[in-house]
């Protein structure tokens, strides 16, 4: 906000002088001097914000300005965007105006030279326009004939069971049998004595209680992390929406927190009081089930299964509270010391103390008041399978992870609070562009694990991951691997860095990995066309994608051409034909992160098989006034040297944020009849826009779009 100010008090005292006053003296302006002000700030014509600028550093408004008053614009204009970088190098980029507009060395540039400059206006304003491909008319492909209201409906409802069918017949599977062993356990009870004693009461606890063993068996499923990911290798995985088992298991936790209500409330507050005060003769049938005796309140509480049910209820609250997002997203900010109840330690120990909450659930099932046979006794039955192939899951994590503790080839932070990780490649270790792996360090924590995307392509010899700096645990791993980093020596990047090079990478934490584990943007090669959107530390999935699709273009090239038309079908092309990876991120200094990958997508692929969109958003939009002069020099030094003043790399950075109605428009018109697979990773507030974009442009045309979003 400051720095906008700055810019609007050179903004102010330039048009004062245009009016021949002098700024410094004017205390007010009428209506009519801020209304002039204000049409000739908002002209957003390109010669109207370039005389604004001369303006602006023309203090002594003689027609001319030297390159240190260029210099300083520059630095205003990068103070108002937040472009801490650009500020450092605005005396190179004013060097590169002058040199540019004042070849015979007088020492000055004046307006007329400008205009000169913009007579070349065609070679960098189409550089400079974000989408600059429009069509006067939407082609063949989204043209659309009127229909009715009800054909509308009807086209909705298509599209979403087209969409969603298979997440349709998996829900309406669990809801039926649920339904099922709900009903069933109702009538049973309903034919029992007891009934006449508890009435509703007890046959609706027993329903919720034949759920809930089916809940708890089930929860376990979605987080076998090994199981799903061979699964959705497998013919299974078109038929099971496997990328949706956070969700599913988020879906499962509330039937059991509906399910606990039901059971629980249904016991403490109904059929407990109604068995308590049953007149004896009533009760008297139910005296082999209660050891002899009408029981108290109290008894019934405090026998076996009134414990283990009341402890089970209060580590279940504690671990469903700090699971939900306002603890473990740290929304909720608590004074402290309570504050260690949010955030993911909280989330990560808590979820453990369903270890103690399954033991004590086995011993309630098997100490039951009106159920004595073994076999009736089914909540074991239930759980036996789930359990032991979870169990099974963690005990092969800890084997695995711990047989082979990967060596780290190279660590570096960059600017963002991000790290990266080089790590040499653990035998047998296989992976697909998109999947992820967890990684643990002993030095920060023995126990934790936590989920991170492989920015390598499975054919390079090492596995990396680039993590940012968002909780606890995070920080510290930051923290430790800063102490054995050094600044980087020569053009390597990175704040801090460790290497093969560097003294201290002896001195490196161990860190331990486990996985991969399985990832939607894994299915990048099924589809024609990929768009492929990232924001911030999002970008990470797909950045192993594309390093996958540039090694392809290489062996591509590399190989020799085939002899014989048999030859040539021997070699199966990659089904996916362009990308389109747009990345959407708030700090210049992120651009730092991938550079690698940017400029390899500039120097190998020469058929533009890739298109990479940088959208920086904390430079105001092309057309403001506090951007208008970086977009110039933007231009300037990638039509002089292909470079990028903000990342760095030959990759076009766009102001602000895409205009993704352009973005779908525009895959639309040029790949009529493709199927486009839209893969995501972010805020979710993005995720809903690109996901009604995408049901909505399917249903415009012959060019459909599949929506994914990464989970973990």
């Amino acid at each position: 906000m400051k720095d906008s100010k700055e810019f609007a008090v050179e903004l102010f005292d330039a048009l004062a002088r245009r009016r021949r006053h002098n700024a410094d003296r004017i205390a007010s302006i009428s209506i009519d001097e801020l209304q002039d002000f204000w049409s000739q700030i908002s002209d957003q014509s390109f010669d109207s914000r370039l005389q604004i600028f001369f303006d602006m550093v023309d203090k002594n408004a003689d027609g001319r300005i030297n390159e240190e008053e260029v210099k300083e614009i520059i630095m205003l204009s990068a103070s108002a965007n937040k472009l801490s970088k650009l500020k450092e190098q605005a005396e190179e980029y004013a060097a590169l105006i002058m040199e540019e507009l004042d070849p015979e060395k007088l020492g000055y540039i004046e307006l007329w030279q400008l205009e000169t400059l913009l007579l070349q206006r065609d070679t960098y304003m189409n550089y400079s326009q974000a989408l600059s491909f429009t069509s006067q008319a939407l082609s063949q492909n989204l043209a659309l004939r009127k229909k009715s209201p009800f054909q509308k409906y009807r086209q909705k409802i298509e599209f979403f069971f087209d969409e969603n069918w298979q997440r349709v017949w998996v829900i309406l599977l669990w809801i039926m049998a649920m339904a099922g062993l709900f009903t069933w356990k109702f009538i049973q009870y309903k034919h029992k004595y007891a009934y006449h004693v508890m009435g509703y009461c007890l046959l609706t606890a027993k329903g919720a209680a034949e759920t809930l063993k089916l809940n708890m068996a089930l929860i376990l499923l979605p987080v076998c992390r090994n199981t799903i990911t061979w699964l959705r290798s497998t013919r299974l995985g078109w038929i099971v929406p496997f990328d949706d088992n956070i969700n599913f298991h988020k879906t499962i936790a509330a039937a059991i927190v509906i399910g606990v209500v039901l059971h629980v409330g249904n016991h403490l507050a109904c059929d407990f009081p109604r068995l308590i005060n049953a007149s004896p003769a009533k009760f008297a049938p139910l005296l082999g089930d209660f050891h002899g005796k009408q029981p108290t309140y109290v008894d019934l509480v405090k026998g076996v299964e009134g414990v283990t049910g009341v402890i089970m209820v209060i580590l279940m609250t504690i671990a469903f509270t700090l699971a939900t997002h306002w603890f473990r997203r740290n929304v909720l900010k608590l004074p402290r010391p309570f504050n260690r109840l949010t955030g993911f330690n909280a989330f990560w120990y808590s979820h453990h103390l369903f270890v103690i909450v399954y033991i004590l659930l086995i011993i309630h099932g098997i100490f039951l008041y009106l159920q004595h046979k073994w076999y009736a006794k089914s909540t074991w039955m239930y759980l036996s399978v789930p359990v032991l192939l979870y169990a099974g899951e963690r005990t092969l994590r800890a084997f695995r992870s711990g047989f082979y503790s990967p060596l780290i080839l190279k660590v570096a932070i960059y600017p963002g609070n991000v790290l990266t990780f080089h790590v040499s490649k653990p035998r047998n270790f296989r992976y697909k562009s998109g999947q992820y792996i967890f990684v643990q360090c002993p030095a920060v924590s023995p126990f934790e694990w936590h989920p991170f995307s492989i920015t390598s392509a499975p054919s390079d010899d090492y596995v990396s991951v680039h993590i940012r700096t968002l909780g606890d645990w995070t920080r510290e791993l930051k923290r430790v691997f800063s102490e054995a980093c050094e600044p980087p020596a020569g053009d390597k990047s990175g704040l801090l860095r460790a290497d093969e090079t560097t003294k201290k990478r002896y001195m490196l934490p161990k860190l331990l990995v486990d996985g991969p584990y399985g990832a939607p943007a894994e299915d990048y090669r099924k589809y024609d066309i990929l768009l492929l959107v990232g924001l911030g530390i999002g970008a990470t999935p797909f950045i192993s994608v594309l390093k996958d699709m540039i090694n392809n273009i290489k062996q591509a090239e590399e190989l020799p051409k085939p002899a014989t038309p048999i030859d040539s079908k021997k070699r199966k092309p990659m089904r996916t034909t362009n990308a389109y990876f747009y990345w959407v991120t708030r700090e210049q200094g992120s651009f730092d992160w991938f550079k690698g990958i940017m400029n390899e997508v500039a120097e190998f692929d020469h058929k533009r098989v890739i298109e990479m969109h940088n959208y920086l958003t904390s430079v105001y939009e092309e057309g403001d006034a506090r951007s208008a002069l970086i977009t110039m020099v933007q231009a300037l030094n990638h039509a002089k040297h292909g470079v990028d003043i903000l990342s760095g790399t030959r990759v076009r950075t766009h102001f602000a944020r895409p205009n993704w109605k352009k973005v779908f428009t525009r895959i639309c018109n040029k790949h009529p009849s493709a199927t486009v697979g839209v893969f995501y990773c972010g805020a979710p507030v993005l995720a809903k826009e690109l996901k009604q974009l995408s049901q909505e442009y399917s249903q415009k045309g012959a060019t459909k779009f599949d929506f994914h979003k990464e989970h973990f």
